[in-house]
């Protein structure tokens, strides 16, 4: 059932969480569109997968340039041949992109706004975030409020991972009939490995054991 006829925008890089994310909010409003950045990433094929997820439930999709970003910081996800790190001693992981939510929340709701859209949905998560401190509930709380008094426009940030963990974002994924799609059609993997991915990058390793968690569980 419809929670909003005013229709939401979905952050979607064709990955794990963010499809979660799009197929929860087919299910809460009568309008969704998803909105893809390009900021000439590790690999494109993540941006092929978005394209073809969109196509697979008929959803408008735009794919935005955001080359500039890449040129401003050098990580692991601009940068191809930079090693994949976690944190350690306090340092942020090598795949941190500086300002890349901060970003990427800014020009989903400038879109959504000539849309007409008034929410937005994003899979950032605080519980297996990596440290990211953009991914924390009181950022995209300060930025609910910014965009709101940048724009003279109401918006509503949705973040339906915020305090799950891996194992609950697929039982989630489960509840709504997707797991099947999402396990086999979505890439995370750092690589562009698609579905269970090269099962040894950092994100490969969080997505597979969150599924084997789950699945373990529910027996």
């Amino acid at each position: 059932m419809a929670v909003s006829d005013g229709g939401a925008m979905v952050v979607f890089s064709g990955g794990q969480d963010s499809t979660t994310c799009l197929f929860w909010a087919l299910e809460r409003f009568k309008h969704v569109e998803a909105v893809t950045f390009n900021y000439n990433q590790r690999h494109s094929l993540e941006i092929d997968c978005a394209r073809t997820i969109a196509s697979d439930l008929n959803i408008a999709h735009t794919i935005l340039d955001m080359s500039l970003l890449n040129q401003l910081t050098a990580n692991a996800l601009t940068r191809p041949a930079m090693a994949i790190t976690p944190g350690e001693q306090g340092n942020l992981p090598s795949t941190f992109v500086d300002g890349r939510n901060l970003l990427f929340m800014s020009f989903a709701a400038i879109l959504a706004k000539q849309k007409g859209l008034h929410h937005i949905v994003t899979g950032v998560c605080e519980t297996d975030f990596s440290g990211y401190p953009d991914c924390r509930d009181v950022f995209i709380k300060s930025l609910n409020v910014t965009i709101d008094l940048a724009m003279e426009y109401p918006f509503v940030i949705h973040t339906p991972l915020m305090w799950l963990n891996k194992a609950q974002t697929w039982e989630l994924a489960d509840q709504m009939g997707r797991l099947d799609y999402i396990r086999t059609k979505t890439l995370t993997c750092y690589d562009g490995v698609m579905g269970e991915g090269c099962g040894q990058c950092p994100a490969c390793k969080l997505r597979n054991n969150g599924l084997a968690q789950y699945q373990q569980e529910k027996q």
